[in-house]
């Protein structure tokens, strides 16, 4: 292959390659066997000498193995590579470090053996001889294609849609081969409403009368207006009603058509919606590049895809994970909605399982992961391992916050080695790569700025991006000895929700907080009438707190809400501040307070 500018792999060829299967052929999970198997893929970016470099790329439903750079000639039913804006030198997943591999998948029409491929027993098309196929079997084929190229283990395997749930299943499946994985846009089974189109889609097909019950290659007919029906069906689901509202709204164009009902050579215009021709145009386009019979087997397989049904809860399934997970969620899916990744998260979370979590907004729906790739190539260039420019910048920030921020360094100083700690609000990562240094247990951070998620993810540690005033939902009870929330509780809707949950999910909770109550602060009013500034002098319409509170506030909501205050460290950076806290005055001294709770006793004396 060759490189034809900075940021484009170029030239790329797809390669073919029959796979080495033993006697009685390849063996799928119904029992049924294949003789031969030909696996369609491609490359990009050198594999290491030690091998340890390679990326594994799944595709989505109907894509291929074509997912960066150029054919030449290209396919003029196919002439796009469908990921080109994430994979080459210097993008998501950067070609300069990783050796990606991509490849078509069983069952399917673009190289791999399909329904429309050759039995070696009867020389013609497989047809409605092909056997159904599961996401396993198709993991299985290309596990093998890349123990025959000599890859024994993976630096990561990457997917969306279907490709996500062929993730989740390389993680379950084969653990020990892969150091991650990004599930993005995907389940570890479909909704009832996506079975839905699913199933209509294909009855679309093989009520065609062109179907002929799957063996219509030699007749001359293929089912092409089931088929594009099917896709009309299919890509209706793909689009967000914001986009579609957009795009189309309810406008319509006048078409030409011959009046049959009048005298020869007169017309008359017929009014049409332009999402009717859009679907008309996906529709035709969809049947000169993909086989109906291979359309059957694949939505098929991920219809039939179910990891509850196959190992009885998802943190079962999940406790066979030895990989560091990212599950990736698109806010306009409704599709693969964001519920149904925060189930992946939080089941993985259950199990154990090192994950990060992030919701992306997009507002093309579904395709939004092939579409809108701006923050997506950042937040996998961030999780994928030795790659990430800002990382050196992100390291020197660090060490000066730390010089800075007195209460995490106390925050530091109370969590004990090897504790398990929920950073709340954790911005980017700074307590969290400072506990890192000597704490080996599980740290996990939860912040909203997609931003500071990256930079959290860049820095090796896993987050979740969620607003903790909607609370703590994706974490289980008691999950953490610590649940820590420095700078925050004055910045939050819901502080007694908050509150709360940090006390459900951790036996103790720790926070730290500016004190509207000091000295410093009432003079400022007393003597100028204006609102105090917050602790990074930010001026009131500048800052982020909606709740100035002081130290003796708290204590009084603590009291209300029966939550026991463990300790108390007050902070002052001047004389008079530190004289009033030796003398017992806090909350008059103090410019800020760390304070330990726990939850307080319950009704009849009860811890």
């Amino acid at each position: 292959m060759t490189e034809t500018d900075n940021n484009s792999i170029g030239r790329v060829d797809t390669q073919f390659l029959q796979l080495d299967l033993p006697d009685g052929g390849f063996r799928l999970e119904n029992d049924r066997a294949l003789p031969a198997i030909t696996v369609a893929y491609e490359t990009y970016g050198e594999l290491s000498e030690s091998r340890d470099n390679v990326v594994f790329v799944c595709h989505a439903l109907t894509g291929n193995a074509h997912a960066a750079g150029l054919h030449e000639p290209p396919d003029p039913d196919d002439p796009v590579a469908w990921w080109d804006e994430m994979i080459g030198p210097g993008k998501g997943i950067d070609t300069d470090f990783y050796h990606v591999v991509c490849a078509n998948i069983l069952g399917g029409c673009k190289g791999t053996t399909g329904p429309a491929s050759d039995n070696p027993e009867t020389g013609k098309p497989y047809g409605s001889a092909f056997p159904e196929v599961s996401v396993g079997d198709i993991v299985d084929v290309h596990r093998l294609l890349l123990q025959q190229l000599g890859i024994e283990r993976l630096a990561a395997v990457i997917g969306g849609s279907f490709g996500g749930m062929q993730v989740i299943e390389w993680a379950i499946r084969y653990p020990e081969t892969l150091e991650r994985g990004i599930v993005i846009a995907s389940s570890a089974s479909l909704s009832s409403q996506a079975l839905a189109f699913d199933l209509v889609g294909r009855k679309a097909i093989t009520s065609d009368p062109d179907f002929q019950g799957g063996d219509y290659y030699d007749s001359g007919r293929s089912p092409s207006r089931g088929l594009s029906l099917a896709r009309k069906v299919g890509h209706i689901t793909y689009l967000s009603r914001e986009i579609m509202a957009h795009k189309f709204g309810r406008e319509k164009w006048q078409e030409e058509h011959e009046d049959l009902g009048s005298s020869a050579g007169s017309e008359s215009r017929l009014d049409r919606f332009y999402v009717d021709t859009y679907l008309d145009h996906q529709g035709d386009k969809f049947t000169h590049r993909f086989d109906a019979n291979s359309y059957l087997r694949i939505t098929q397989a991920m219809d039939e895809y179910d990891v509850v049904a196959a190992y009885g809860e998802l943190h079962e399934a999940f406790k066979r994970v030895e990989s560091k997970l990212l599950v990736v969620a698109v806010s306009s899916d409704w599709l693969f909605p964001p519920e149904q990744s925060e189930a992946l998260a939080h089941s993985l979370l259950k199990a154990g399982k090192p994950v990060s979590y992030c919701l992306l907004s997009a507002p093309y729906g579904h395709d939004a992961f092939l579409l809108d790739v701006e923050y997506l190539s950042d937040v996998i260039r961030s999780f994928l391992p030795w790659v990430g420019p800002s990382k050196e910048t992100i390291a020197k920030a660090a060490a000066k916050a730390r010089e800075t921020r007195k209460d995490q360094a106390i925050i530091q100083g109370i969590i004990p080695p090897g504790s398990k700690v929920l950073d709340l609000g954790c911005g980017n990562g700074d307590l969290l790569s400072g506990l890192a240094e000597g704490n080996g247990g599980h740290r996990l951070g939860l912040e909203i700025d997609i931003e500071h998620v990256i930079q959290v993810i860049e820095r090796g540690h896993n987050v979740f991006q969620a607003d903790i005033d909607g609370g703590l939902a994706m974490i289980p009870d008691g999950r953490y000895d610590y649940a820590v929330l420095g700078e925050t509780l004055q910045a939050v809707r819901k502080p007694r929700l908050v509150l709360e949950e940090m006390l459900r999910v951790a036996n103790e909770g720790i926070l730290s907080f500016s004190n509207y109550g000091s000295w410093k602060r009432r003079l400022r009013i007393f003597c100028r009438g204006r609102v105090p500034r917050s602790a990074d002098q930010q001026d009131w319409h500048e800052t982020t707190n909606l709740r100035p509170f002081s130290y003796a506030d708290f204590v009084d909501l603590c009291g209300k809400d029966r939550i026991r205050i463990l300790d108390v460290i007050p902070l002052s950076n001047n004389w008079l501040g530190k004289l009033l806290i030796k003398i017992g005055l806090v909350n008059l001294g103090a410019s800020a307070v760390v304070v330990r709770i726990a939850p307080g006793l319950i009704d009849g004396g009860d811890e």
